[in-house]
């Protein structure tokens, strides 16, 4: 497990800096745009020559670490990275004959360009890693960080995820049909009942150690399972609340859901195990789909531990309860890739 004490977030919402998550953002063109802060931290020099992706992640990541104790590592879960950076520098070996090219998009679009800018600007020589595994990333993040937790039980890691919408991932994901076609804007996302959802980008990070005093939350568990039969991932779901939380359900269940109706089977199977004591939470309208948007997921469970207000229309099925203990994530990406967090008050955990 591990205690987190501190969280960022750019997203298409107002989340970084001053949360207001009542105030709702629409996206744009069937994009969910993140709304880029001013990033004072980071060094005019090199802010101008980051791609979005390296911005977000470092914009995110900077503040933790400068109002923190400094950190043994740096782990990032991201499917793409800097794609777009990618794009760029491929395009320039076309148009300059591979001749003089721009070295900045090419060191920019590597996925690992997040967490070393971040260790590079914040001088941190630790263990610095970039996890790609697409839908299962920041579930790969997470895992990795408490594997070095249990090794290092009085380090601490920035951990979490970036993701941008970059035009050549978007033009893919169009063509095979995982965007909808139709305008789908804030909750009418989930009664859209036709194929696909909305692009989104972000970035989430956390700053994590093994200490309870001070935390905000606590990741107790994480689990993944690469199938596209809703038994198995019901089997595994099971498993996974049977062992973490021996049999009782969670307060919350922070779902993926998307509005593509090809991925409500699982998402209906998990929610049928549920006992009528779990509220049911959806997120994606506001943070878009992309491939790490449970890292999104993480952070709104630590927003709602830490008791900030988050508007009713969010929940699918709500409930009142006098204290939130557990909340659970579950996501699916592409019907392919699913993924259990559970997210648990401090104060509930037995040491």
């Amino acid at each position: 497990m591990l205690f987190i004490h501190d969280t960022s977030c750019i997203s298409p919402q107002l989340s970084f800096g001053e949360v207001d998550l009542q105030s709702f953002q629409h996206s744009v063109g069937g994009k969910m745009y993140a709304a880029e802060p001013g990033y004072a931290g980071i060094p005019p020099g090199a802010l101008r020559r980051m791609g979005k992706a390296v911005r977000m992640g470092v914009g995110a990541g900077l503040p933790l670490l400068t109002s923190s104790p400094p950190v043994e590592g740096i782990i990032i879960g991201t499917a793409n990275g800097g794609m777009e950076d990618c794009i760029k520098f491929l395009n320039q070996i076309i148009e300059y004959e591979e001749g003089q090219l721009t070295p900045g998009n090419f060191v920019q679009s590597t996925p690992n360009a997040i967490a070393a800018q971040i260790g590079f600007i914040n001088r941190n020589k630790g263990y610095n890693v970039t996890h790609v595994q697409r839908g299962l990333a920041f579930e790969a993040a997470l895992t990795d960080t408490i594997m070095q937790l249990n090794e290092n039980p009085h380090a601490s890691y920035l951990v979490g995820a970036v993701e941008e919408i970059s035009t050549y991932n978007y033009n893919i994901d169009w063509l095979d049909g995982w965007y909808k076609k139709e305008k789908a804007e804030g909750l009418d996302l989930y009664t859209s009942n036709s194929d696909g959802s909305i692009a989104g980008e972000g970035a989430s990070l956390f700053y994590a150690n093994n200490i309870n005093t001070g935390a905000v939350a606590c990741i107790s568990a994480v689990d993944g399972i690469h199938t596209d039969d809703p038994e198995k991932v019901k089997q595994r779901w099971n498993a996974f609340v049977q062992k973490h939380l021996h049999d009782t359900a969670p307060d919350i269940l922070i779902s993926g859901e998307n509005g593509d109706k090809r991925m409500m089977p699982f998402y209906n199977t998990i929610q049928q195990t549920l006992s009528g004591s779990t509220a049911v939470l959806r997120y994606k309208h506001a943070c878009g789909e992309y491939p790490t948007s449970s890292a999104f997921a993480v952070w709104l469970a630590c927003e709602i531990l830490k008791k900030r207000k988050i508007p009713d229309s969010w929940f699918k099925h709500l409930l009142q309860h006098p204290t939130v203990h557990s909340i659970a994530i579950y996501n699916n990406f592409k019907n392919q890739q699913h993924g259990f967090i559970l997210v648990q008050l401090p104060s509930s955990i037995d040491l």
